[in-house]
């Protein structure tokens, strides 16, 4: 995707009229019939050189941006899946099975906390070559089960990819880390995909930057502040951290103030890097008939908690506090069943209605 250095300023506009959230992006190389229709309206995230005063303005202010002349993975750009499955090495991989084109994802660790928790998909531990395999018979046969490898680039990797790691922009990324305080990098994700899948939303509790190997991807962002939109699952739930929404069949009867969403959202090609911040609710997209695609994530843990505590506090700051007493109930009650009938009963005609 060639570079467009402008911001774009787009008004909100309905998903079928997205073309004007997408007019400052030079030769695509996609185009909109191959984007999903959702019945919410968007903005488009602005796409800004990393040199540029507003692009550091945006990231400063903890809101999204797709930085287009960073390098960060240029390295990688050669990366296809003949060439990974030369050099990758012979190591595990984590790949995930779906029926449907959707992957939420589950914490095994929380499993125990539901009885009648069926994963919607599921994870398998195989080769790359194996992954390959799949991925192609997949593709051939048309089935409806769809493949999805998320590995973390460790020591198990092949010498070729260890030096192309190497030569990732260390230098940029590591300005960014120590200028905003953040925490140390916690992991580099590799992710590899067919065209059409779908990571439902979901916000992560770290800084995240999204870096576009091969393929496109359409990334739909929402900020912190509309939590009571995409009614998340508990916290002591396996798909903790989720929107129990279905994006493509919203149940309006029970999520009522999805009818209130507002998206931002970019499709981030080759060499692109979108700047994800805490908090921040991430719906993506591998585009329809856009072939395989392959990105790697880079993962930083928050800034520490300033001694000294800012009011009114910030839509981000309140979710870490909702999601901290569902855990302390949780830990007290013994039962993590029993959280939501107790916050039921101290809420119950006590904080829903006028009280002057």
């Amino acid at each position: 995707m060639a570079a467009a250095v402008t911001v774009v300023e787009a008004e909100l506009s309905g998903n079928d009229a997205s073309p004007a959230a997408f007019s400052g992006v030079v030769d695509p190389g996609w185009d909109q019939s191959q984007l999903r229709q959702y019945n919410f309206p968007t903005r488009a995230i602005p796409r800004l050189s990393h040199a540029d005063p507003r692009a550091e303005a945006l990231i400063n202010n903890e809101e999204p941006v797709v930085l287009t002349d960073t390098n960060l993975v240029y390295p990688a750009l050669k990366w296809d899946i003949d060439y990974l499955q030369e050099n990758i090495g012979n190591g595990d991989f984590s790949v995930y099975a779906s029926e449907n084109h959707k992957f939420l994802y589950y914490d095994e660790k929380k499993m125990s906390n539901m009885q009648n928790f069926v994963p919607k998909s599921r994870r398998m531990e195989m080769k790359f070559s194996q992954f390959v395999e799949k991925l192609y018979q997949t593709e051939e046969q048309e089935e409806q089960e769809r493949v999805y490898l998320q590995q973390t680039l460790n020591d198990t990797v092949g010498k070729k990819i260890v030096v192309d790691f190497l030569g990732f922009n260390w230098n940029w990324i590591n300005k960014q880390q120590a200028k905003r305080n953040w925490g140390q990098l916690t992991s580099n994700l590799l992710l590899i995909g067919m065209e059409g899948n779908v990571t439902p939303a979901h916000y992560d509790e770290q800084q995240n930057f999204f870096a576009q190997i091969k393929g496109h991807k359409r990334c739909l962002l929402f900020p912190p502040d509309q939590f009571e939109c995409l009614y998340p699952y508990p916290v002591h739930h396996p798909c903790d951290r989720q929107s129990q929404v279905d994006f493509e069949n919203p149940d309006y009867e029970r999520f009522p103030n999805f009818k209130n969403i507002v998206g931002y959202e970019a499709v981030v090609g080759p060499g692109d890097v979108l700047y994800i911040p805490m908090y921040w609710w991430h719906h993506i997209e591998s585009l329809l008939n856009g072939g395989i695609t392959i990105t790697v994530n880079f993962w930083y843990k928050g800034a520490p908690t300033p001694k000294k505590i800012d009011y009114p506090l910030k839509a981000h700051q309140k979710v870490a506090i909702m999601r901290n007493i569902e855990k302390m109930l949780g830990e007290a009650l013994g039962d993590p069943q029993e959280v939501g009938p107790l916050l039921n009963l101290m809420m119950k005609g006590r904080y829903d209605q006028d009280l002057s």
